[in-house]
């Protein structure tokens, strides 16, 4: 992972959680060439743990193949919730859950 890449190291992302892409105004440019062209998805894998299923990838400069960041996307239904978690240099750290439930428990329990 490359702090130098990035205007800002791990962003709030607030409820923002990408299982792929990259967050462009986040990237300063490349470290390395100096650039700033697009970005490439690298390395992508997708696995379950535990009934979680993980995304896992690299950023990586199109033009000098420098690996700007590290991607993990997380995502698990628990307690009829679904979970989900984004950790990434370039795209920021994100968290949201959402009820399974048509209508979601823990809206009601806002107006008191």
């Amino acid at each position: 992972m490359c702090q130098n890449c990035v205007n800002n190291v791990f962003p709030d992302r607030g409820h923002t959680c990408l299982e792929n892409g990259s967050y462009l105004m986040n990237f300063a440019s490349c470290a390395q060439c100096n650039k700033k062209e697009m970005i490439k998805i690298h390395n992508k894998e997708e696995r379950e743990e535990d009934q979680e299923e993980i995304i896992t990838y690299q950023h990586v400069c199109q033009n000098c193949d420098h690996v700007i960041a590290e991607h993990e996307y997380r995502f698990c239904v628990e307690d009829g919730y679904q979970e989900y978690q984004m950790t990434c240099l370039l795209c920021g750290s994100g968290e949201d859950s959402i009820s399974i439930l048509p209508d979601d428990p823990r809206k009601g329990m806002d107006l008191f």
